[in-house]
């Protein structure tokens, strides 16, 4: 059975800690694909509101 991991964080390194922490858990052959993206959202309402950045991660797997 195929099973899915959503990973988001605001960090690269904290992404990066959260996924490693789980996938060392999962045997590497039960490892099908993972997908990486980057958003960003940049606010024109003001100067003061900072642009935020979300990474993500979704790691198929199976059991």
């Amino acid at each position: 059975m195929l099973k899915i991991r959503l990973f988001d964080e605001e960090h690269e390194e904290d992404l990066e800690g959260a996924v490693n922490a789980f996938l060392e858990n999962i045997p590497e052959s039960h490892i099908k694909d993972v997908k990486y993206q980057v958003s960003i959202s940049d606010s024109l309402r003001s100067e003061e509101e900072p642009t935020i950045y979300s990474y993500s991660i979704m790691v198929v797997y199976s059991e």
